[in-house]
This record gives C-alpha cells, sequence and structure tokens, in this order.
C-alpha cells in the first residue's frame, strides 16, 4: 500500500507542474497579446471544481478529473463547446478576442503549451545531468555478452554473444542496445561476436515484435547481461581436490556452456548427488577439464565473486550541461516520436502496448529519488509535447495547423466547421483514453 502511495503522489506531483507549465504557455502569451482569458485551470471541472476564484476576469480553478488542464480564451472555439461558448461566437469579434488577433498571434499562442514542455524538459535534463552527471551502461564493458530469452534465440541469438552493431551503427550503451532492437518498424542486421567469431544475423520485424511482447528486454539492468561463472573460494575438501581454484572461471558443466552463472545453477541443480565435468579457464587463458562432485544438497562446495554491473559516469560542468540538456531533450523527442509512429503501424503491434495513467504511475520508482522522479518528469513532459502536437481537433496541433492553412491561403475555416471537428476530436480523444486506460486495467488481471 505505502508503495502505491509513494507512486501516486508522484504521479500527481509530476502531471499537476507540467500541466501548470502547459496551460502557463498559453496563458502568458494571451496575455501578452491582449487576448481575454477566461479561465484557467488545472485538471478538468465537468459538473464541479474542487476550487475556483475570479480575479479580474479570469476564473482561476482546480478541477477534479486529472486528465490535463485547460486555459479557456475569449473569442476561441475549444474543447470546452458550452453554449455560452458557441453564442459568444455569434457576436461581433471584440478586440480582447482570440479571433479578433492576427493570424501569427493566434499561433504563438497555441504552440506556447508545447514549447514550453519542451523548455521544461530541457531545464531538467540540464540540471540532472549537472547535478548527478549521465550514467550509463557501456556495450564495451558487457564482456561475457548478453542473454537471450525462447524468442531471441528463435531469431538467431544465443547465450554469450556480445552485439557488436545494429544495422552497420556501433551501439554505444545498453539502453541504445534495446533501443535499436526493440523500437524499430523494419527488419534489423546484427553483428555479434560468438566465442570470438564474428557473426551477422538477419533479424526479422516479426521476431524483433515478439521479443518486445516477451517483456524480457523492457527491464534489462541486471536481467540480460551474462555474469560470468567465477570461483571466489574452495569452501570444500571435495572441490578443493577436485582442482578447482579461487580465480577459476568455468565456461561450461557437462559439456553445456555456461556464459552466465544463473545457468550454471540450474545445470547444477539437475546433477545433484552426481559427478560432472567443468571447462574451466585459469589465469585467463589456460583451459582445463576437472571432474568435480556435486552433493546431494546441490552444491559443489565454492563461492561465487560478486558481480557487479560496471556502469560508466559522464559528469558536466554548469556551461558544458546546458547544451548536453539540450541534446538529450532532442534526443528522447526523436526516440518517443518513433514510438509513436511504431503505434500507428499495426505490423509493429505496438498499439496492444499503448497505456494510460496506471502505465505511467508504474514508471515512477517505489521509494523516492529526486534524480528519477525529475528524469521521469522529464520524459512526460517530452510525451505532452510530443502528443499535443497531434493535429487532432482539441490538442494544440490541429489549432496550429488550421492557423497555418489560414496564413498560407488567407481563408479561415468557419466557425461551424471548427466546431464540428471539435466534436470528432472530443470523440477520437475519449476513444483513446478508454482504449489505453483499459488496457492498464486489463494488465492489472492477466500479468
Amino acid at each position: 500500500m505505502e508503495v502505491i502511495l509513494i507512486k501516486t503522489l508522484q504521479f500527481f506531483a509530476s502531471l499537476s507542474m507540467l500541466v501548470l507549465i502547459h496551460e502557463f504557455g498559453h496563458y502568458i502569451t494571451a496575455r501578452i497579446f491582449k487576448i481575454r482569458v477566461e479561465q484557467f485551470y488545472i485538471f478538468f471541472n465537468p459538473w464541479f471544481s474542487l476550487y475556483k476564484r475570479k480575479i479580474g476576469n479570469t476564473v482561476y480553478g482546480i478541477g477534479w478529473l486529472p486528465l490535463g488542464g485547460y486555459v479557456s480564451l475569449a473569442g476561441m472555439i475549444d474543447e470546452s463547446i458550452d453554449k455560452e461558448q458557441i453564442e459568444q461566437m455569434k457576436q461581433e469579434p471584440q478586440p480582447w478576442e482570440f479571433r479578433a488577433k492576427p493570424a501569427w498571434q493566434r499561433l504563438i499562442v497555441m504552440l506556447a503549451g508545447v514549447v514550453m514542455n519542451v523548455l521544461m524538459a530541457m531545464i531538467i535534463y540540464t540540471g540532472v545531468l549537472y547535478t548527478w552527471g549521465e550514467s550509463y551502461v557501456h556495450n564495451d564493458d558487457i564482456e561475457y555478452g548478453y542473454l537471450f530469452d525462447e524468442e531471441a534465440e528463435k531469431a538467431g541469438f544465443m547465450d554469450g554473444d556480445r552485439i557488436v552493431s545494429i544495422n552497420d551503427e556501433k551501439p554505444e550503451s545498453l539502453s541504445d542496445v534495446a533501443m535499436k532492437m526493440l523500437i524499430v518498424d523494419n527488419d534489423i542486421e546484427v553483428e555479434v561476436l560468438r566465442n570470438g567469431e564474428s557473426k551477422r544475423l538477419d533479424i526479422a520485424l516479426e521476431s524483433l515484435v515478439a521479443m518486445r511482447e516477451s517483456g524480457e528486454w523492457n527491464n534489462i539492468y541486471g536481467k540480460v547481461i551474462a555474469q560470468p561463472y567465477i570461483v571466489s573460494e574452495v569452501t570444500s575438501d571435495e572441490a578443493r581436490n577436485a582442482g578447482l581454484m579461487e580465480g577459476d572461471r568455468i565456461v561450461a558443466i557437462n559439456g553445456i556452456a555456461t556464459p552466465d552463472v544463473r545457468i550454471g545453477h540450474n545445470i547444477i541443480e539437475e546433477n545433484k548427488g552426481q559427478n560432472v565435468t567443468l571447462e574451466v579457464v585459469r589465469g585467463g587463458d589456460t583451459q582445463l577439464s576437472i571432474v568435480a562432485p556435486i552433493c546431494d544438497e546441490g552444491f559443489i562446495g565454492i563461492g561465487l565473486e560478486p558481480t557487479t554491473i560496471k556502469m560508466r559516469t559522464k559528469e558536466y560542468g554548469f556551461w558544458e550541461s546546458i547544451p548536453a540538456g539540450i541534446r538529450y531533450t532532442g534526443k528522447q523527442i526523436a526516440s518517443y516520436w518513433e514510438q509513436l509512429k511504431m503505434i500507428v503501424n499495426p505490423d509493429t503491434k505496438m498499439y496492444k502496448e499503448l497505456g494510460g495513467f496506471i502505465a505511467i504511475g508504474k514508471v515512477f520508482p517505489d521509494e523516492w529519488s529526486a534524480e528519477n522522479f525529475w528524469r521521469i518528469t522529464a520524459l512526460i513532459s517530452i510525451m505532452l509535447a510530443v502528443m499535443n502536437l497531434l493535429p487532432i481537433p482539441g490538442l494544440d496541433g490541429a489549432h496550429a495547423l488550421f492557423t497555418l492553412w489560414e496564413i498560407i491561403t488567407r481563408r479561415k475555416p468557419g466557425d461551424k466547421f471548427l466546431i464540428a471537428v471539435q466534436w470528432v476530436g472530443i470523440v477520437i480523444l475519449f476513444a483513446l483514453l478508454i482504449y489505453a486506460n483499459g488496457n492498464d486495467i486489463i494488465r492489472l488481471f492477466t500479468e
């Protein structure tokens, strides 16, 4: 229960802040252009508000439905589409109304929320990189290769493969490997180093989809990196008499390769009370065959060297962190855009993984971590920016598109048309919300 509470508080703190920043972008640019702001709400308020207060011409409030927020501008057809708004649009335009302003000013107001979310992400990433640096697992440091599940093995991978390149591009980090293999919409070619030899694998999109759906690579740290079977101490006379020594690396048991200690444990468990033949590498290059007994409890009589995942951390000075934060934001925008493209491509089956508020809430850690909170908040800010740019009526992208059309053609869309497409947009948005959050609910009962 405590974990759920921690995740929920982080989710609402992050979402509230980002909605406030987004809507403030619309609000401040409207005020700059002397457009009357009639309402400024954090969260939606159908039927009633948790709090509201009118200051000047603007009602400031907090709604009860945490699906976003809105700024209502005088003389603008937006997602609220109430009777008062429709009646207002029948009157002659007033100087303080949105519709009375030049198209370029209206375009700026419409895009200001997206710009604020992008700027917010840049500021957060700059602060994160300056404070904590950039920590990652470098692909070159994965000395003993990767582990692969059944779906990856069907595609041609083998446990212990070291990934050299993907589509002739050398991945820098473990995250790069996962992204380049899973966030794709076509076949890829992977070069691996297997037992010292280079091999090229042609991996079909269907196999990549199956790998992604298996979930093995969705939580990659500590899960897909092979951990060597290295002896830290010999704890039994039987193992010592068999010839095992500290520092030995067990590479095979009964002829079965053990690129990972977990694979070795499984083989030993299957051979309780029997002798097994161990292939051992000693001193870096000397390979020995040792016959060792396994006791009835399933132990050889050795301790294992604890394996830690080697992390590299790139630190940034204050002035270095600014361009680094901007670049990181651009990289995340490009990545999220690729994921959106995959969702609309039925071949990737990514639409099945579309999630709602529960999925976003689960991303937050079980325990408070300032670094993780700000990194996730920056990512959600990017998601809000990109989503709002989609040309779906009701979102900023559609408003901006209609305004650009007006600038190019010098013909303004009619009010009846705008009202009609707003209703269409509302239906589309609610359908997406129901589908995404429905997926979340289904996963609660199936995972």
